[in-house]
């Protein structure tokens, strides 16, 4: 059921905080450190970085299987760029499988989207209308990176023996942009000299009114000028409600949940609903901590009883998946899917081998300084090995890892088991 003919909308409420002294107690842990990628996965792709990927999914979050073929989109830029270069070349394109681990490039995932280029969305499936809603964010060019989620709508799927295609024309509509209050602005923005978000829509379903919901990474306008104070790290996960069936038509909502003082990135915010709860995860960076915390590239999550509830931050203080220690960027943009009573995990694989002793220990910051060549050995740039979480209330474990990009049916296991248990 969508928005307008829904039986009792969703009453909203002030954002609830992660705050500083719930963030002092991230803490890595054997059960929320991934294992080392010991070798170089095999890339997806022969022509293209791949980096933010998402499933096709139905309505209720399930991942879309249609005469045996899934379908997942990610973020890709020729891998003739150097890594850092592909953010403002981003495209999105499609790959689809038979086993959920096996993909094959399919194409571009739009003929004309809007923006100079694309970054991350969700895309969803409505069988009764055979058709998808791809959401995703309209990017201008460097330097200014103003970003708006746009849907598309309108594409089918043809299937055949061999493949699948993308097939119809599409429409494209912006959902909506900051409103300076809620939401802090690109000019609001430049007074602090900090990262700037609106983007990311990550679509849902009310599993309660029916209402079709997405949410978002954005920041809050707090005042600060100051790149120094706390008060500049804002960042906040942002909802936007449909006002119409179409989908077409969206309305801005207060945050579920800010960082204030605490974080300035919340990137790729979404849900999983399991055993009557709200699983709120989103992934964030060692350097958009505020000054005084710490915390690695990590995956983060809270829990609550409903949308706009008491967040507790699982494991105490938030961190939920985060790489070893001795390589602390291996992968990055984790996104969590149901399983059965559990979650799947999947990201990409990031920079590998900083503290190779053949060339000397380097930083991340120091990575585009080197040659095209090293730049690009030092980037994974495909689908990383995915990892089974098991969910207990506030707190979650790493118990699995499976193939390189494995996505396994929303219902139960398929395909190979795991490779490693832990």
């Amino acid at each position: 059921m969508s928005a307008s003919g829904s039986v009792a909308a969703v009453e909203t409420s002030d954002a609830d905080q992660w705050t500083r002294a719930e963030a002092a107690n991230i803490t890595l842990t054997n059960d929320t450190t991934a294992p080392l990628i010991e070798e170089n996965s095999e890339s997806i792709s022969d022509d293209y970085w791949i980096w933010d990927t998402w499933p096709l999914r139905n309505r209720d979050g399930s991942i879309v299987k249609i005469n045996g073929w899934q379908i997942v989109f990610s973020l890709t830029a020729s891998d003739d760029l150097v890594p850092g270069a592909r953010h403002n070349e981003a495209t999105i394109r499609y790959f689809y499988s038979r086993d959920g681990q096996t993909w094959q490039e399919g194409g571009q995932a739009f003929e004309a989207p809007l923006g100079h280029h694309q970054w991350a969305g969700s895309a969803m499936y409505d069988q009764g209308e055979e058709q998808i809603y791809h959401f995703y964010t309209a990017v201008s060019s460097f330097p200014e990176f103003r970003q708006r989620p746009a849907l598309a709508i309108g594409s089918s799927i043809e299937t055949g023996p061999q493949g699948v295609e993308l097939t119809g024309e599409q429409e494209h509509v912006i959902m909506g942009t900051p409103d300076g209050e809620l939401y802090q602005t690109l000019e609001q923005s430049r007074e602090q000299g900090i990262v700037y978000a609106f983007r990311d829509p990550w679509y849902f379903q009310h599993p309660e009114t029916g209402e079709d919901f997405v949410v978002f990474e954005a920041n809050t306008p707090t005042g600060s000028r100051d790149p120094g104070n706390p008060q500049s790290f804002n960042g906040n996960i942002g909802v936007m409600r449909a006002t119409n069936d179409e989908l077409t038509e969206w309305e801005l909502l207060p945050p579920v949940l800010e960082a204030i003082g605490t974080n300035q990135q919340l990137e790729r915010p979404h849900f999983v609903f399991n055993d009557g709860k709200w699983y709120l995860f989103t992934i964030s960076h060692k350097f958009t901590f505020a000054p005084g915390l710490d915390g690695p590239d990590g995956l983060y999550g809270f829990v609550s009883d409903s949308m706009y509830g008491d967040y507790e931050p699982l494991n105490e203080g938030g961190l939920v998946i985060a790489n070893p220690e001795e390589a602390p960027f291996q992968a990055y943009s984790w996104l969590v899917m149901p399983q059965g009573d559990n979650a799947l995990v999947e990201s990409f694989e990031n920079f590998r081998g900083l503290d190779d002793t053949s060339r000397g220990s380097i930083s991340l910051d120091e990575v585009g300084y080197l040659p095209p060549e090293e730049q690009k050995e030092l980037f994974g740039g495909t689908l990383a090995p995915s990892l089974k979480l098991q969910l207990e209330g506030t707190e979650t474990r790493i118990v699995a890892e499976f193939n390189d990009g494995h996505f396994l049916p929303s219902g139960g296991s398929s395909g190979k088991g795991p490779k490693q248990s832990r």
